[in-house]
């Protein structure tokens, strides 16, 4: 064979080489470029390196990140970061590099129309032929091509991601807001209904399905709605349920007690409502917690106009009450209440309730009203002085009434006293007086609080009957005279109140000391200075029984010259 033909044939078999190469590359790069994953792209390109030339894969070293696949061993290391360092000054184009003892090294580009990557850094014995070179650069640019390609897939997946992700929210809110407008739409049309505490609690079981109590400040039940009656629900005591309200009033959204999920309802300061959803197992959620806030909202605009027409109405039957208790027309009187859709014809009694330890008389006003209210007694009522009076429509154990009063201001000390009853509307000024009457006999009297009926004080209703109060005090002057001027003489004596003790308890020595709170010793020594003083004989029925009528006729005397001095 000759040279030139062996030549040629050397030629036609390194050009096949090379074709063989190209077609492996190009499947290489198809299969890169279908590929997502930045490391078997890399890892990829990589293996193919000594296939297509003499060299070794020195490294993969990628702009943001580095080297990819760094070796541990500290010399390997070490020739990394020298390549690293001349990399910082090769352009973006590539370059001749010097790698440790090669005697040839090169950087080749990874780029895109995306933009540049890196570079892929190889290293030979001796430099390659220029085939194999231009091997190296298309493997290089098909690597670039295909890591875009993969970063642009990674970026389109992140933000088809977001936007599910934002496309999700924006159905939650969607969907919290309608619920939140159903809600607000459906207590609106409460509000606008007129229906009131219950249509507000039904309305609120209907959104939510829990079980709606709505209760006043002191735990009274107002409302309900729910699948089953209201269950009897304990009442907390008082300084347990004040101490809740004001840990929810201080929150800035619904609490839990007790099993309960509530939120307080404030429109002005002296007046509070208690929305409840019933809850044991505490899995009411996001939409629940709505719903009671749009309801609190209502539930303070109800309260408000609750109280704004109560308000009036007590303004209007105050005026009433008053121009009763002075003395009015009574027909006149008889068409106003009517017009407050109140029967004044019906028999009427004064009752007349004090709190000797009570400054705020608002307070005991709005006790006495809710007592009045519970207990049956009437509506009709208003501020005297210290006291409230109420015109009774009905007749009560009054003692029951009073103990309602006592519970309403927190077990405060109050006293009661009943007028008789009137037929007449005009009457109703004497039956005032004579409920006054009772409540100063037994403030005169020393006794515990109660309540005191006119009817029932025996010689004191005939007693303040009279009209001349000279004869009352000459009676009770002739008994008692030297014994009251004694006691006036002496501060400190109290010879009249001890002989009334006495022979209110019919002479008994263990139980008048006891309600004196002295010694017997102390009681007997008194007893005598009586016997010396009055010269009266105390173990003398008849003389014990003037002296009982001369103290009551004393007490009558102090009460009628107070009032008509007042």
């Amino acid at each position: 064979m000759s040279p030139v033909a062996s030549r040629s044939d050397e030629a036609d078999l390194a050009l096949r080489e090379q074709l063989s190469s190209l077609q492996a590359l190009v499947a290489l790069s198809m299969r890169m470029t279908d590929s997502d994953d930045e490391a078997l792209i890399l890892r990829l390109a990589g293996t193919a390196v000594p296939s297509l030339a003499s060299c070794r894969l020195v490294g993969t070293h990628l702009t943001e990140e580095g080297w990819r696949g760094a070796p541990d061993d500290a010399v390997e290391a070490q020739l990394l970061a020298d390549v690293e360092t001349q990399l910082a000054i090769v352009t973006r184009a590539g370059g001749a590099i010097s790698v440790g003892h090669e005697a040839w090294g090169w950087a080749f580009p990874l780029r895109s129309i995306s933009g540049h990557f890196g570079f892929l850094i190889v290293s030979a014995d001796a430099e390659p032929l220029p085939g194999a070179q231009f091997l190296l650069r298309v493997l290089s640019q098909q690597t670039g091509v295909a890591l875009a390609n993969a970063r642009l897939h990674t970026h389109e997946r992140r933000q088809a991601a977001e936007l599910l992700a934002i496309n999700s929210q924006l159905a939650d809110t969607l969907t919290a807001l309608e619920r939140s407008t159903a809600v607000h739409d459906r207590l609106t049309q409460v509000a606008v209904a007129g229906e009131g505490q219950e249509g507000i609690a039904r309305a609120v079981h209907e959104v939510t399905g829990f079980a709606v109590a709505i209760e006043d400040r002191y735990g009274n039940l107002r409302a309900w709605a729910g699948p089953d009656p209201a269950p009897p629900i304990p009442k907390d005591p008082p300084d347990a349920r004040e101490a809740m309200l004001r840990r929810a009033l201080k929150a800035s959204g619904p609490i839990r007690h007790d099993g309960r999920l509530l939120v307080v309802a404030q429109p002005r300061e002296d007046i509070l409502g208690v929305l409840a959803l019933v809850d044991p197992d505490e899995i009411a959620g996001e939409q629940a917690r709505v719903a009671l806030e749009h309801a609190a909202t209502v539930l303070a605009m109800e309260l408000a106009r609750l109280s704004s027409i109560t308000e009036a109405e007590i303004h209007l039957r105050r005026d009433l009450v008053d121009e009763l208790l002075a003395g009015t027309d009574e027909m006149s009187a008889i068409a106003r209440a009517e017009a407050l859709g109140y029967d004044l014809e019906r028999p009427h009694r004064a009752i007349v309730v004090e709190a000797p330890d009570l400054s705020d008389r608002r307070e005991l006003f709005h006790a006495v009203r809710r007592a009045a209210r519970g207990c049956g007694v009437g509506t009709l009522l208003i501020t005297r002085g210290q006291s409230i009076v109420v015109l009774a429509d009905t007749d009560r154990p009054w003692d029951t009434f009073r103990t309602a009063v006592s519970n309403e201001l927190h077990g405060g000390r109050c006293r009661v006293g009943v007028g008789s009853v009137c037929e007449r509307v005009g009457d109703l000024p004497r039956s005032h007086r004579e409920a006054l009457f009772a409540l100063r006999v037994q403030a005169e009297a020393g006794g515990s609080a109660q309540a005191t009926s006119f009817d029932e004080l025996g010689v004191y209703r005939l007693l303040s009957g009279l009209d001349d109060l000279d004869d009352i005090e000459r009676f009770a002057s002739s008994w008692l005279g030297d014994l009251i001027d004694y006691d006036a003489k002496k501060e400190a004596s109290e010879l009249v109140t001890t002989l009334g003790e006495y022979l209110d308890r019919g002479g008994s020595y263990d139980a008048t000391a006891q309600a004196l709170s002295v010694h017997r010793s102390t009681l007997k020594y008194r007893l005598q200075r009586i016997r010396e003083i009055s010269g009266h004989d105390l173990s003398s029925p008849e003389t014990q029984f003037n002296l009982q009528l001369a103290l009551r006729a004393w007490r009558t005397l102090c009460i009628l010259r107070g009032e008509r001095s007042n």
